[in-house]
């Protein structure tokens, strides 16, 4: 009997010294909340279909950077914005949607400052925020105090790190709570951790080493790594490179020194067992939140066999993982790449981390034979945010927008300002020229005497006699008239006139060269004069062939507001993006006869909601993303059109 209890009791322990987290492998998403302020975030750089796509892989978890500080009006209170908190519930939904479990990272970091001693006055402020808002969330959703604090002393983050799950706590007694050490969450500083009463914690560290081969190239150590490169692993005395000469004397050179000890995979694994050892000893549970390879000066071969080991042995040591990163100079898609997800993947490492492989085609510019959103209430995805000068730009403007929630507002700057977005990857407009297909968007500016030009930009080639030539369109006085009104405007490409190119310093007169088929870029530019006491908003910027766009003043910059005597529609869609279901809210304030239809974005009838005589007053009808025959309709964007006597407004519906 004796012998029984005992081996239940091993059994026991074994089961507590193993169990960890619910989750087991999957990315960091970074790139996209770490952002300077909430306006800075571009909202549709990552979807849905992103987060479906990470899940495809054989992911269960994302872990989700966000310089949360930086997302609230500051001290004494710091308050977080609600237009974060919009973006934030979009990936808490898409999470919980997909059965992703989602790490929400206080990436509120930079590496060449150290944590502040007083940090805990802010962790007790925006926490317990955040706890509250998600307190009633599904268990898919954990809280990470603070992304590898540094230059702060072991005890002293222990209590500040305490402070911050008591705050926690006070509201919020249900969700995991990810705690990790000092020293950039160094495996070395686990144990100088406190001894934790709560006992719904996860504790994380990070992995990069040896430094020397997983940071090459990287320039935001110090000393700057910028000129090491070729350090292979395992170590090779044929190819190992000497240390550069901006290196000698520094640690880097002694780490160089110390490569042929340390550049192999046992002593990688002896350094992963100090988290191990530190698991089993305390009987907490652990897992690795960041590991990975720069790869700008790396050998891919030696990148790849580098995942394989750690992850291999982060696994047989029952570590679940996330590595830094999905997208970008650490991420999972092949060196120089567009990171599309159907062709850039870098297979072999996809393989080293035993990840699905999705079917790869090559990539290819194929001619839009479509319309395109630029921007309608966010920059579209695929097209990034490069705005290279000075100015003050809003793309989440709420002041009267032409349609659902934002608009895009700018002002100030010299001449020469630009608003700058960028297709990624380039795009072919060639077969849109030939279909008169235009660019089509909402203006309003605020004083007479405004002069702007709107224009593409082609890619420059490896021709030294190329250069990224310039395709416009010129908006001024009475086209349209800047008397704080929404105008619509709507120019056929065809009309577009040659600019010429700026390129290195210098200015290149048209030479018939623009490339329709290789489109860089969209920029908006104050070509004639500075921006200095004129303003200028922007509403639904598309490529389409469809010149439909309908005026919506929802206010009109202190003219004059809407009034029930001039028969306005109120029309919201309510969530927007959707998960299932939406709720399409209208007012009537006269009686009339009413049709209320969905449509896709080429026109083609998706549902009809509604279509009878009603009697004036408030409405609400659900739709459930469905067609005429009940059948889920495609992630996409989509328009609910009201059609009345009235008026005919729309509002345009995400399905991510």
């Amino acid at each position: 009997m004796k012998k029984l209890i005992l081996i239940l009791l091993c059994s026991f322990v074994f089961e507590t010294l193993t169990a960890q987290a619910p989750f087991s492998r999957g990315v960091n998403l970074t790139n996209w909340f770490q952002a300077s302020s909430p306006g800075k975030i571009q909202f549709r750089k990552f979807t849905k279909k992103d987060f479906n796509n990470i899940k495809s892989l054989g992911c269960d978890v994302i872990r989700l950077p966000i310089n949360l500080h930086a997302m609230t009006n500051g001290a004494p209170n710091y308050t977080i914005d609600p237009l974060f908190l919009t973006f934030l519930d979009s990936a808490v939904n898409w999470a919980e949607d997909l059965h992703l479990y989602l790490l929400i990272d206080n990436h509120t970091f930079d590496p060449a400052t150290s944590t502040d001693p007083q940090i805990g006055q802010v962790l007790v402020k925006v926490w317990p925020q955040l706890a509250q808002r998600y307190k009633d969330r599904s268990d898919y959703i954990l809280y990470e105090v603070l992304n590898e604090p540094h230059g702060i002393a072991d005890q002293l983050w222990g209590e500040i790190q305490q402070q911050a799950i008591d705050a926690i706590r006070a509201v919020d007694t249900k969700h995991t709570i990810i705690v990790g050490p000092a020293n950039w969450n160094s495996y070395h500083n686990l144990s100088q951790m406190p001894v934790y009463t709560d006992n719904n914690l996860l504790y994380t560290f990070h992995f990069y080493d040896p430094f020397v081969f997983t940071h090459q190239g990287a320039g935001w150590n110090t000393p700057p790594m910028t000129t090491l490169s070729g350090v292979p692993f395992p170590y090779d005395a044929a190819t190992m490179p000497p240390c550069p000469p901006d290196l000698a004397g520094t640690w880097v050179e002694q780490a160089m020194n110390s490569y042929p000890e340390q550049g192999n995979v046992a002593y990688v694994h002896s350094l992963l067992d100090i988290a191990i050892n530190f698991r089993n000893s305390r009987n907490v549970n652990i897992f690795c939140g960041e590991f990975g390879v720069y790869i700008p000066n790396s050998d891919t071969a030696d990148r790849v066999y580098w995942y394989q080991e750690v992850k291999d042995y982060l696994e047989a040591g029952n570590i679940p993982w996330t590595t830094w990163d999905y997208k970008g100079t650490f991420g999972l898609f092949e060196k120089g790449s567009h990171e599309v997800f159907e062709s850039d993947l870098n297979v072999p490492l996809l393989n080293a981390l035993d990840f699905n492989v999705p079917e790869q085609h090559s990539y290819m510019v194929l001619p839009d034979t479509t319309g395109f959103i630029i921007y309608d209430d966010y920059i579209e995805q695929g097209i990034e945010e490069a705005t290279y000068s000075t100015t003050t730009l809003d793309y989440y403007s709420t002041l009267f927008p032409n349609n659902n929630y934002y608009c895009i507002y700018w002002t100030g700057g010299q001449q020469y300002t630009t608003v700058a977005l960028d297709f990624v990857p380039d795009r072919d407009f060639s077969q849109l020229v030939d279909s008169a297909f235009a660019l089509d968007m909402i203006i309003r500016g605020n004083v007479a005497g405004i002069k702007f030009d709107a224009r593409f930009m082609d890619t420059k080639t490896d021709d030294p006699n190329d250069h990224p030539w310039r395709m416009r369109t010129t908006f001024q006085d009475n086209s349209p008239p800047w008397d704080k009104r929404w105008h619509h405007v709507h120019v056929p490409l065809k009309d577009f006139t040659e600019q010429g190119a700026w390129d290195n310093g210098s200015w290149y007169n048209p030479e018939g060269k623009f490339d329709w088929k290789a489109i860089d870029r969209f920029e908006i530019v104050a070509e004639y004069a500075s921006m200095t006491e004129k303003e200028l908003w922007f509403d639904n910027i598309i490529v389409t062939n469809l010149d439909t766009a309908t005026i919506i003043e929802t206010g009109t910059l202190g003219i004059q507001q809407p009034s029930e005597a001039q028969g306005w529609n109120i029309l919201s869609v309510s969530p927007n993006p959707v998960s299932n279901e939406t709720l399409i809210r209208y007012s009537l304030t006269k009686s009339c006869s009413l049709r209320l239809s969905i449509f896709d974005l080429h026109g083609r009838l998706v549902k009809n909601l509604a279509d009878q005589y009603q009697t004036e007053g408030n409405y609400s009808l659900p739709w459930k993303g469905e067609d005429v025959s009940g059948h889920k309709v495609p992630a996409g964007m989509y328009l609910c059109l009201m059609e009345t006597p009235l008026s005919n407004k729309y509002v345009k519906i995400i399905m991510p």
